[in-house]
């Protein structure tokens, strides 16, 4: 049983890009230090759980860190590749608000659902995240609950979550921590992620270049 168990889980990491083994162009330590983005929001950790909206499973597991000194996405072995944002070892760097958009709407669509959940923390803890993130080096395909749950359960406060492998199981943990406040995200768009993603930064610089028009 465990055997199938696993095998389906791979399936479904399949479908939905997380056996990838290439995420994108390896960006210069000079473009991660240019596109370094601040949130003037709290300290926080954002987890994002890409689910199967025909057999509720999870499909994919991403960490969202607002840091004092800079807000990334930690999206190991993902497929969002997007022109604006650099990429170095499986971490996205300037999420902007308008990246953040991006990068939630890209993977809820038609076939899956996005759940989020968000937990503030200390800045100590979030530059540790931070920290965490950026050295723990490019993630194997299927691999990316594991190296999330990894670095989470290193934080104060989060040691109980341990190592995971399912998407939703993680999430169910994490839901358990005091202080995590949970949202979802459903779009029913088309299933090509790469379309979606080309198609809306297209609408944010002709937005950005109407503005600088005016």
């Amino acid at each position: 049983m465990l055997r199938y168990a696993v095998m389906a889980c791979f399936a479904a990491f399949t479908v939905a890009g997380c056996t990838n083994n290439y995420s994108g162009p390896m960006a210069s330590q000079e473009e991660v230090a240019k596109a370094a983005y601040k949130h003037d929001g709290p300290p926080a950790l954002t987890l994002y759980t890409m689910v199967n909206n025909r057999s509720g499973s999870g499909a994919h597991t991403s960490l969202m860190i607002n840091a004092p000194s800079q807000r990334v996405i930690f999206d190991p072995a993902g497929t969002v590749i997007m022109t604006t944002i650099p990429e170095r070892n499986d971490v996205l760097f300037g999420i902007t608000p308008q990246a953040e958009q991006i990068y939630a709407s890209a993977h809820a669509r038609e076939t899956y659902h996005v759940r989020i959940q968000r937990l503030e923390v200390s800045p100590q803890v979030a530059e540790r995240a931070l920290s965490l993130a950026v050295n723990n080096g490019k993630v194997g395909a299927a691999m990316c609950t594991s190296a999330t749950s990894r670095i989470m359960s290193q934080l104060p406060g989060l040691e109980s979550l341990g190592t995971v492998m399912f998407p939703n199981k993680l999430a169910e943990r994490f839901a358990q921590i005091p202080g995590v406040t949970e949202d979802k995200r459903v779009e029913y768009d088309d299933d090509d992620k790469d379309a979606a993603v080309i198609r809306m930064e297209d609408a944010l610089r002709a937005k950005q270049a109407a503005a600088a028009g005016q």
